[in-house]
């Protein structure tokens, strides 16, 4: 399973970026697909989160100016960013949660990251 970013960048305080997530390879069904970031020095945490149902889960620190969204049929998962702030500047890595095909007839579960894509938020 190949999980590839793209949408970071440098932008000012107050401005918006959109980032993409699109899964793909031998995936019977990504059944959530999430977004987590990671700051110098700080630990990689949770900030938006969502199931091929459309139940979204979003840190407290974005809520109102985040919003996740998903389109099952690309198997892609996006992530608008609004109002930005220097606090939001880290590496934004997507994870992809599902079953894969392994075998004729097979399938496991998998968990997939990307490589991830630099946000920075200039004051």
């Amino acid at each position: 399973v190949r999980v590839v970013e793209s949408g970071g960048g440098l932008v000012q305080a107050g401005g918006s970026l959109r980032l993409s997530c699109a899964a793909s390879g031998s995936i019977f069904s990504a059944d959530a697909m999430g977004w987590y970031r990671q700051a110098p020095g700080k630990e990689r945490e949770l900030v938006a989160r969502i199931t091929s149902g459309g139940t979204t889960k979003l840190v407290d620190s974005v809520k109102g100016r985040f919003t996740v969204s998903i389109d099952n049929a690309r198997i892609t998962v996006y992530l608008q960013m609004n109002s930005l702030e220097p606090e939001d500047t880290a590496v934004y890595y997507c994870h992809v949660e599902g079953r894969c095909w392994v075998g004729v007839g097979r399938l496991t579960s998998f968990g997939s990251w990307g490589q991830g894509t630099q946000v920075t938020v200039s004051s």
